[in-house]
C-alpha cells in the first residue's frame, strides 16, 4: 500500500487541513540517531517538534535525554508537565519568566539559561537576587568557520554568538563568576555550516570538513579556557544537531548532541547523504475544485517555511504523485492549486499529501496532530498550540 494511500485509510474520517506523524518512520529515525550518536546521549530540539506526546515518547527512548527548548516560557511550562532538564537553545530577556524561574525552585534547577552578553547575564543575576536563587547559564560559541583576515574574512554559518575565540569565551566566563546568583553549568556548539546544509555538493563537503577540523581544535580550547575561568570541569558541553551528530559525537570533549529535525525528516533534509531521510510528519488538504483540466485546487496549505523565502521553503505535495505547486501562486493562504501531470486522475474532495520544508514548524498550523500506525491512528493529541502553548 502507498503512503498515500495508508494515510487516506487512516485519516479518511477526519477533517482536512490535518496533521498526521507515521509512528513507523518517527521510532525508524529515533533508532538511527541513536546509531549516529554511538552511545553519546541526544538532547532532544523541541522547536523540531513542537509536541508534547512526541517529546515525552522520544525522551522515553534509550539514548535520549534532556530538551533543548527555544524559549523561557516553554521551559517553564515544560518543567510544570514534569520535564527535568531544559537548555534554552538561545538567550532570553524576559524579565518577567526569568522571575518566574528564579522564584521557583524545580525550574531553576531544571532550566539552564544560554547566554553570549554579560547584559543577559545581567538580568538572570537581578532576578536570582530578588528570590536568593541560583541560576545555571551555558555560554553560546559561535561554531561558524572563518576563513582569512581582516576585510579578507569569510563568515561560514550563522550569525550567532559573538563569543568564537577560547580567549572570549574565557573572559566571558571570568565575568560571570563574579556575579552572585549564578552558575556557569557549560558551553554549547552549533555548527549550523555542517548540521544545516546538505552534503550534496563537493563545496559544502568541503566546508563541513574544514569545520569539523576547525572545531576539532577550537573546542577543546574554549572548553579548557571556561573550566579555568570557573574553577570546575564543566558539566555540559553540547554540540551538533541531526546533520552533525555522527561528526560531533566523535568530537573530543562533548557531553551530549542535539537533534530535533531528524526525527520528521522535513524536505530541507532530503539531500543528505549521511543518514537515510524517513518522511514521518505530513498534512493532508482537501481538493474542493478543479478550476481547468490539469488544475486541482486545494484547501489551505499556506505553510512556508522561515529561511530566506525561496522555493525550497514552499511544502512539497508527495500524494498523488506528480502533483506540483504552481509557479506563480504557490502554496496559498486559504488555497493552493496544484498541476496534475497528464493521465492523473484528481476529483474534488480526494486528499492531497504534503511535507513541510522545516519540521516542528508546521505544527504551530494545528491544534491536533494524528499519530499513525499502519492503516490507524493510535492516538490524536495536542500540538503546543492545542495546549495554548505559542512561546514565539
Amino acid at each position: 500500500m502507498t503512503l498515500g494511500a495508508r494515510l487516506d485509510a487512516a485519516t479518511g474520517h477526519l477533517p482536512a487541513p490535518l496533521a498526521v506523524v507515521d509512528l513507523d518512520a518517527l521510532e525508524a529515525n529515533a533508532d538511527d540517531l541513536v546509531r549516529r550518536a554511538g552511545g553519546m546521549p541526544i538532547r532532544v530540539a523541541s522547536k523540531s517538534v513542537r509536541v508534547r506526546e512526541v517529546l515525552t515518547r522520544v525522551l522515553a527512548r534509550p539514548g535520549f535525554a534532556g530538551v533543548m527548548g527555544y524559549s523561557l516560557r516553554e521551559a517553564l511550562w515544560l518543567v510544570s508537565q514534569g520535564v527535568d532538564d531544559v537548555l534554552l537553545g538561545y538567550p532570553t530577556v524576559d524579565t518577567a519568566a526569568l522571575d518566574d524561574l528564579a522564584r521557583d525552585p524545580r525550574a531553576a534547577a531544571a532550566v539552564t539559561l544560554m547566554v553570549d552578553d554579560l547584559a543577559q547575564v545581567d538580568l538572570a543575576a537581578k532576578a536570582a537576587a530578588a528570590h536568593g536563587a541560583t541560576l545555571r547559564v551555558c555560554l553560546d560559541i559561535d561554531a561558524s568557520l572563518q576563513i582569512g583576515r581582516g576585510r579578507f574574512r569569510t563568515h561560514l554559518g550563522v550569525r550567532r554568538s559573538p563569543i568564537h575565540t577560547a580567549e572570549q569565551a574565557g573572559e566571558l566566563a571570568a565575568a560571570i563568576v563574579r556575579r552572585d546568583g549564578i552558575d556557569v553549568r557549560g558551553v554549547m556548539f552549533y555548527e549550523a555550516q555542517v548540521a544545516g546544509l546538505p552534503d550534496s555538493s563537493p563545496a559544502v563537503r568541503l566546508v563541513k570538513r574544514l569545520s569539523i577540523a576547525d572545531l576539532a581544535t577550537r573546542r577543546t580550547a574554549v572548553v579548557d579556557a571556561v573550566a579555568a575561568a570557573v574553577g570546575h570541569p564543566l558539566e555540559l558541553v553540547n554540540s551538533g544537531g541531526s546533520g552533525s551528530i555522527q561528526s560531533s559525537a566523535q568530537a573530543a570533549s562533548v557531553t551530549e548532541v542535539t537533534a530535533g529535525s531528524g526525527l520528521f525528516v522535513p524536505t530541507l533534509f532530503d539531500s543528505y547523504r549521511s543518514f537515510e531521510p524517513r518522511p514521518a510528519a505530513f498534512f493532508g488538504l482537501d481538493v474542493v475544485r478543479i478550476p481547468a483540466p490539469g488544475y486541482a485546487t486545494a484547501f489551505g496549505g499556506g505553510y512556508i517555511a522561515s529561511g530566506p523565502a525561496t522555493k525550497s521553503r514552499q511544502p512539497r505535495p508527495v500524494w498523488p504523485a506528480g502533483l506540483t505547486l504552481t509557479d506563480r501562486e504557490g502554496a496559498g493562504e486559504v488555497q493552493t492549486p496544484l498541476l496534475v501531470p497528464r493521465g492523473g486522475d484528481v476529483r474534488v474532495g480526494d486528499r492531497v499529501w504534503f511535507r513541510h520544508a522545516k519540521s516542528g514548524e508546521v505544527m504551530e498550523r494545528f491544534s491536533t496532530v494524528h499519530l499513525v500506525r499502519g492503516e490507524a491512528v493510535e492516538a490524536s493529541v495536542p500540538t503546543y498550540r492545542g495546549e495554548g502553548g505559542t512561546f514565539g
